[in-house]
C-alpha cells in the first residue's frame, strides 16, 4: 500500500494510520510471545526435565517472580501430570523433535516446568488476543482490510456494521489481557531464563551493522520520518551515532543466488531495477545437489547490502536505533533489563542473548500503545472524523503516464521494503525485499557474509550430531523459514526430513 501512495502521492485519513497502526501493533505482541514460547524456548528449555519437578518449589519460583495468578503448587502439579502422560503416551506433539537431555541445556528442573506450563498457556493467550487483528484486518496473517488510500473497514459510532464503541470497549478488553500477560509472564520469565544463559551474550553477534525503517507513524504523510519507532542506521555497532536512511542505497546481489542479472552477476541492482531471473545452468534443481559447497551459488535469497553493507533487521534493530535516538520508553524498558541482569552494558545487545532481550522489551512497550492508539481513534469518532479512505486518485486515469514509489514497513522480523514502477496504468516492475532475506543473504560479490552466516562464527557446538546452539542463534532471528528448510551435514547426509501428509 505504501509503496503505491508514495508513487501516486496519495495521503491516507488519519483513522486509517491509526487502524494500521493497531494491525501492526498487536500483531508485534502476539508474534513476539509465539515466537518466545513456541519457537524458540525449546532450545533453551528441557520439556522432559520438568518431569522431575517438584511442584511447590515451582510454585514458589513462579511467585518470587510474578504475581500472575496461575502459580499454585496444585497448578503446577497439573502441568506436571499433563506432560508426563504425554510421555507415557508416547505423544509428545511440539515437544518430540527435540534434543532432550542435552549439555547445553542449564535451567534447573523447577524453571524448566514454569516454562512448560506458560508455553501451555500461551497458545490459549494468543488465540484471543489476536482477534483485536480479526476484528480490524478480517485475517491474521495477511490483514484484508488494508487497500490504497487507507483502510476498507468503516468507521461509524451509530452503525452495528462498523467499528463503534461496542467495537472499542471489546478491543479494549483484549489489549488488557494481552499487556497483562506480557507484563507478568512474558518479561519475568525472560528476565528469569537469562542469568542462566548470560554467556550467550558473548555469542552471535553478526555483522554489527544494524537497519530500522521506523514504524508507527504518528503522521499521514506518505513515507514519513515521523514514528513512535525512529527510522536509521548503526554502523559497526556504534551506539554513539545513528545515521539516516536512504532507500536509493540499497541493492541488492545475486552473486551466490540461484538468480541471474543482466549486466553479469556481479553487480548490484537497486530494487527499482531488480530482477528476478532463474537461469541456473548447473544440475536442477540445484539443491538436490549432494555438494551444495561444489557451486558458486547456494541459495534462494538475494543478498540485500545498504551502503555495500550487510545489515541485520529485526527488533533488535529497532530497539538499537530508539534506543541511540533517546526514545524514552525504550531507553527505560532497555536499561530496566540491563539492570536486573546485574547493570550489564547496553554493549551485550550485540548478540543472540540481546535480540531475545530485545524481543521482550519491544513487545511491552508496544503493548503498552495499544490503548493509546485506541483512544486516538475513538477521539476521532467522538468528534465526528469518521474518514477511513482517500479516493481522490483512486481512478487510473487521473494517474500520471509514469510513476515510482516505495513503501517502508518494520514487519514482525524487521524491515521490509516494496518497490514499484507504474507505466500506463500498469505495473512495470514490482520488487520486495523483506526481513528474512536482509538477514539470511548469502555472501556478496565482496564474500561479505549476511548476519545469520556471520553471528554463527564462534558458536561453540557440545554435540555436531544435535546442534542446538546454531538452532539458538538462528531462532533467536525469528527467521520466518520453519516450513522452507533441510537440514544437511556438510557432506550432504540428510539430518532432518519433513514429511508433510
Amino acid at each position: 500500500m505504501r509503496a503505491v501512495e508514495d508513487a501516486l502521492g496519495i495521503t491516507i485519513p488519519d483513522n486509517a494510520r491509526i487502524i494500521r497502526n493497531l494491525i501492526s501493533g498487536i500483531q508485534y505482541v502476539q508474534d513476539h510471545v509465539i515466537h518466545f514460547y513456541h519457537l524458540h524456548a525449546l532450545d533453551w528449555v528441557d520439556i522432559v526435565s520438568a518431569l522431575s519437578a517438584d511442584p511447590a518449589k515451582t510454585s514458589a519460583l513462579a511467585q518470587s517472580i510474578s504475581d500472575w495468578p496461575k502459580s499454585s503448587t496444585d497448578y503446577f502439579r497439573g502441568i506436571k501430570d499433563r506432560v508426563k502422560a504425554f510421555v507415557d503416551r508416547g505423544q509428545l506433539g511440539p515437544f518430540a523433535n527435540a534434543y532432550w537431555g542435552h549439555p547445553a541445556y542449564k535451567l534447573p528442573a523447577e524453571a524448566n516446568l514454569m516454562a512448560v506450563a506458560h508455553y501451555l498457556e500461551a497458545l490459549d493467550w494468543q488465540r484471543d488476543v489476536i482477534k483485536i487483528q480479526a476484528l480490524l484486518g478480517a485475517k491474521n496473517p495477511h490483514a484484508q482490510t488494508y487497500i490504497v488510500g487507507g483502510m476498507s473497514i468503516p468507521v461509524d459510532p451509530e452503525s452495528q456494521n462498523a467499528l463503534n464503541a461496542g467495537s472499542i470497549a471489546f478491543i479494549s478488553g483484549l489489549a488488557k489481557k494481552a499487556q497483562e500477560f506480557v507484563d507478568q509472564v512474558y518479561i519475568p520469565d525472560v528476565l528469569a531464563v537469562a542469568p542462566f544463559y548470560l554467556d550467550w551474550a558473548g555469542y552471535g553477534a553478526g555483522v554489527g551493522n544494524f537497519l530500522s525503517y521506523g514504524e508507527f507513524p504518528n503522521d499521514t504523510v506518505s513515507n514519513t520520518e515521523n514514528m513512535w519507532l525512529p527510522r536509521g542506521i548503526i554502523l559497526n555497532k556504534d551506539l554513539s551515532k545513528v545515521h539516516p536512511v536512504d532507500q536509493k542505497k540499497i541493492t541488492e546481489y545475486v552473486t551466490r543466488s540461484w538468480y541471474n542479472y543482466s549486466g553479469g552477476d556481479a553487480n548490484a541492482k537497486h530494487p527499482y531495477d531488480g530482477e528476478t531471473d532463474y537461469k541456473y545452468t548447473g544440475p536442477k534443481p540445484p539443491y538436490q545437489d549432494k555438494y551444495l559447497s561444489d557451486y558458486d551459488k547456494y541459495s534462494w535469497l538475494k543478498a540485500p547490502r545498504y551502503d555495500d553493507k550487510a545489515m541485520e533487521v529485526g527488533p533488535l534493530a529497532r530497539m538499537l536505533v530508539a534506543y541511540a535516538s533517546g526514545h524514552e520508553k525504550v531507553q527505560g524498558a532497555v536499561n530496566g533489563v540491563l539492570r536486573k541482569l546485574g547493570n550489564l552494558p547496553a554493549t551485550v545487545l550485540f548478540s543472540t542473548l540481546g535480540r531475545i532481550a530485545a524481543r521482550a522489551v519491544e513487545t511491552q512497550i508496544t503493548a503498552e500503545m495499544i490503548p493509546v492508539w485506541l483512544n486516538e481513534l475513538a477521539v476521532n469518532m467522538k468528534n465526528g472524523d469518521l474518514k477511513i479512505h482517500n479516493g481522490e486518485k483512486w481512478d487510473p486515469s487521473t494517474w500520471p503516464a509514469e510513476a515510482k514509489g516505495y513503501g517502508f514497513h518494520e514487519a514482525p522480523r524487521g524491515a521490509l521494503g516494496h518497490w514499484i514502477k507504474i507505466k500506463d496504468q500498469k505495473i512495470e516492475n514490482y520488487q520486495i525485499v523483506v526481513p528474512g532475506t536482509w538477514n539470511g543473504s548469502p555472501r556478496d560479490a565482496n564474500d561479505q557474509r549476511g548476519p545469520f552466516e556471520e553471528a554463527l562464527i564462534g558458536t561453540p557446538v557440545a554435540n555436531i550430531d544435535q546442534p542446538l546452539e546454531i538452532l539458538r542463534t538462528i531462532h533467536s532471528f525469528d527467521p520466518c523459514m520453519a516450513c522452507a528448510v533441510h537440514v544437511v551435514d556438510t557432506d550432504g547426509n540428510e539430518v532432518i526430513k519433513i514429511k508433510v501428509k
